[in-house]
């Protein structure tokens, strides 16, 4: 239930709360899937990196050595919504290449430095997300 009273919070407030991972500087958008079985509208807290119009993630699930549900859910339907400081945007997700990974993770870990961590500790490589504007 916490997970939906942060969510809840971030909309209410336009994303001036739960917008930063505590005791970083990492941004939080809320980034909304398809559900690959439900169909439902799934909404999950994810770091983002802002590059232009596109917006980057990176699908860690911490450590462990499965990807994150809504990692899943959106390479079945890339169709998502991102919502950044209350302003929902429609975007079109894909895994980046290994050469479009190998120039944003380095950024993704100078914005978040588990990510560094998370990776090491990974039996999987963990994806990266591009988000672009789309309808």
């Amino acid at each position: 239930m916490r997970g939906r009273f942060n969510i809840w919070l971030y909309r209410k407030s336009n994303g001036r709360v739960g917008a930063i991972v505590p005791g970083t500087a990492a941004p939080i958008c809320l980034l909304t899937t398809t559900g690959r079985r439900s169909g439902l509208a799934r909404t999950t807290p994810v770091v983002y990196l802002e590059d232009g119009e596109r917006v980057i993630l990176a699908a860690s699930h911490s450590s462990t050595a499965t990807h994150p549900d809504w990692y899943l859910n959106l390479s079945a339907n890339p169709r998502v919504t991102v919502e950044i400081d209350g302003d929902a945007r429609a975007m079109i997700a894909r895994t980046a290449s290994s050469e479009e990974r190998a120039q944003l993770w380095p950024r993704l870990v100078e914005l978040y430095n588990r990510f560094d961590s998370y990776q090491a500790r990974a039996t999987r490589e963990i994806p990266v997300v591009i988000c672009t504007p789309g309808v």
